[in-house]
């Protein structure tokens, strides 16, 4: 087996990606464009809770980031259509390792939460005051 070499990764680089991903809804639009193109209107009926702004926001993100192609089409209606680019596809990776990661650990993930929470919530004990010198 061959020993993978990593080197110091480039923070500017990595500020500058997870920048354009502050979205919560990058991970998910890119997961649901993994198997076929899709209408906006798709994408929003698919994905349920996404606000048609967010859905816009999020889209043109990825298109000028380079993951996402948008195709316009002069017909009546007009329509649109959203694919993944080779780099769009090659982010599919990453998101769905996450994807994975989330599914398998979700239930993990609540009870930390439930226990912070219940350490958080306990009432904290004072010290007892110190009695001055003097």
């Amino acid at each position: 087996m061959q020993q993978q070499t990593f080197r110091p990764f480039d923070t500017a680089a990595l500020d500058e990606l997870l920048a354009t991903r502050q979205s919560k809804w990058t991970v998910t639009v890119v997961l649901h464009l993994r198997r076929n193109t899709k209408r906006f209107s798709e994408l929003q009926r698919e994905i349920g809770v996404i606000s048609q702004k967010a859905l816009t926001a999020s889209l043109r993100t990825l298109e000028r980031d380079g993951f996402v192609m948008r195709t316009s089409y002069a017909t009546i209606p007009p329509r649109v259509d959203y694919e993944l680019t080779e780099l769009g596809a090659e982010a599919l990776l990453a998101f769905e390792a996450f994807e994975r990661f989330a599914l398998e650990h979700w239930q993990s993930v609540l009870a930390a939460r439930q226990m912070f929470d219940a350490r958080s919530a306990a009432p904290q004990i004072a010290p007892f005051p110190r009695a001055e010198a003097g």
